[in-house]
């Protein structure tokens, strides 16, 4: 089932130590080479300022070979993704992001076409969290108000970008990361990867590869945890 989808689910567009994608370029240049990809349809509605934010992905992208064209300037949206090689969902508020996608009447094109049509998505933080079961594990303050948590459902399992190990000397009292994601399987009864920076999601139909350069740490419905190296096969995952 699903075998056009093809997917790269960054945890984030930045990393300590690297400019704006720097550390994802072969990840990006590998996806976009298998399907051929000269021009990426950036979707910049997690920012309010989507100009700007789409400059900044052209940017980055355009000095290694490919175009950048915004979303937004699109007269048509439906047509525009119908016809994109690629499209790209950046970070931002995820609350933001998902009710625009909403109020566009974008989401059940955009599923649509990934799954379906193997038009290649790239998410990155918010762009990761909208491409999963639901946004009920983003990290973001709820500024907008989505009609439904329920996202692109573009893998069957939730995601938690920018994932934060425990500071075992702090002196924090407050929930950790951790405990709110537990609390979160505890109830919905479903796991969550939780993607330490510089790491990403690889899915190609029904393989999903751990890529980057850190574990990642998934809540399991049965509330216990796993660590998994870079290069794990969690294809598993996509049974879920």
């Amino acid at each position: 089932m699903y075998a056009a989808r093809s997917l790269l689910l960054l945890s984030s567009s930045r990393l300590h130590g690297s400019n704006y994608l720097e550390h994802a370029r072969g990840q990006l240049e590998e996806l976009f080479r298998a399907k051929n990809v000269k021009t990426v349809l950036f979707v910049p509605y997690a920012l309010p300022d989507h100009d700007k934010y789409t400059q900044l992905v052209r940017d980055a992208l355009q000095p290694w070979g490919y175009n950048v064209e915004g979303l937004h300037t699109k007269p048509n949206h439906s047509l525009a993704l119908t016809e994109a090689q690629a499209i790209f969902v950046g970070g931002g508020n995820t609350f933001v992001l998902l009710s625009k996608l909403y109020e566009l009447q974008l989401v059940d094109l955009i599923r649509q076409l990934v799954l379906e049509r193997g038009l290649t998505y790239v998410g990155s933080s918010a762009g990761t969290n909208v491409a999963t079961r639901s946004i009920h594990t983003t990290n973001d303050m709820p500024v907008a108000q989505p009609p439904t948590f329920e996202a692109l459902g573009l893998v069957p399992f939730n995601i938690n970008p920018h994932y934060l190990d425990p500071e075992l000397n702090s002196q924090h009292k407050g929930e950790t990361r951790d405990e709110r994601l537990s609390e979160f399987v505890a109830y919905h009864k479903r796991p969550v990867l939780g993607l330490r920076e510089g790491t990403s999601l690889s899915v190609q139909g029904d393989q999903a590869k751990l890529l980057g350069c850190r574990n990642a740490k998934l809540f399991k419905a049965d509330g216990t945890t796993v660590e998994y190296e870079p290069e794990a096969d969690l294809s598993f995952l996509l049974k879920s």
